[in-house]
């Protein structure tokens, strides 16, 4: 089966490009002689394409966000436009992203540095390849990053990496990055396209509804916050638990499980053949 080809989320010169294939999304950087920086233009485009998946995910399960070529995944914020176009609107992007109701993966196809770091860590799941670096150079500059990416930084990575990367303005390689947990894993970049089918089969077998509601919950315990906010969290989760345990989704799938026939197919007067299997596995 021929694959979707990526086109062009906007019409202005560099514009990200995306491909969907039914409930899977890929979108790629695409501005790779000037490692693939992101423009004040490719933010508006993101935000128009991602903004309604927020609310209204349709039936998109997952999203991958890389770079186009081998030596970068991003730089980051386009530095031109750094005094004069640097707004809200790139935080905006970063929290709708990291939001999003649905498994988000970023490949690192490349080193990556600046704001693109925080894309990265707005993502679920972040895959490497062997030999990339990254590097925060906010404190150089003399700019306070802004408090969404310090709050990632700090819920993902913990203060001490996050202090040698801020404040020190440190350089890391891959190992590194692994090890304080910036990456999910380093795979070959020769098996990067298959590592990511294979995550993408995964993620197709998951409900999303559960996915949804595990994810808005993680993203609450990490944030923390005051005891009330906290016992209204409990509450809420204990009210997702609950509500997991009644929804026809998992009827279907522990029947499938169990080989016993569904209440759908009950219903409709279909009748399931003996499963001796199915029966010894509830006996048991």
């Amino acid at each position: 089966m021929s694959r979707t080809i990526a086109q062009p989320i906007a019409e202005h010169d560099g514009a990200p490009l995306a491909r969907r294939e039914a409930d899977w999304l890929e979108v790629t950087l695409n501005r790779p002689s000037q490692h693939n920086r992101i423009d004040p233009a490719d933010i508006d485009a993101l935000l128009a394409l991602l903004t309604p998946l927020r609310t209204d995910p349709g039936a998109t399960r997952g999203l991958l966000i890389t770079g186009s070529g081998e030596r970068s995944f991003s730089s980051g914020y386009t530095l031109q436009a750094i005094e004069t176009r640097l707004d809200d609107r790139l935080e905006q992007l970063f929290d709708t992203l990291e939001t999003l109701p649905f498994v988000t993966v970023a490949a690192l196809n490349g080193s990556i540095t600046g704001g693109a770091t925080d894309l990265a860590l707005c993502c679920d799941i972040r895959i490497g390849v062997p030999g990339i670096r990254m590097y925060v150079p906010a404190a150089r500059l003399g700019i306070h990053y802004y408090s969404g990416g310090l709050r990632r930084y700090v819920t993902r990575l913990g203060l001490s990496a996050t202090s040698r990367l801020m404040l020190a303005g440190m350089t890391i390689d891959d190992a590194e990055m692994l090890r304080i947990g910036f990456l999910s894993e380093i795979v070959a970049r020769s098996a990067l396209d298959e590592r990511i089918a294979a995550l993408r089969a995964t993620i197709g077998q998951t409900e999303p509804g559960a996915v949804a509601d595990m994810k808005r919950h993680l993203l609450a315990l990490a944030a923390g916050g005051s005891s009330d906010e906290r016992f209204a969290l409990e509450q809420s989760m204990a009210a997702a638990y609950r509500a997991s345990l009644r929804t026809p989704a998992l009827q279907q799938r522990l029947a499938a499980l169990l080989g016993r026939p569904t209440a759908t197919s009950t219903a409709a007067g279909t009748e399931s053949a003996p499963d001796p299997q199915g029966e010894a596995r509830r006996k048991r």
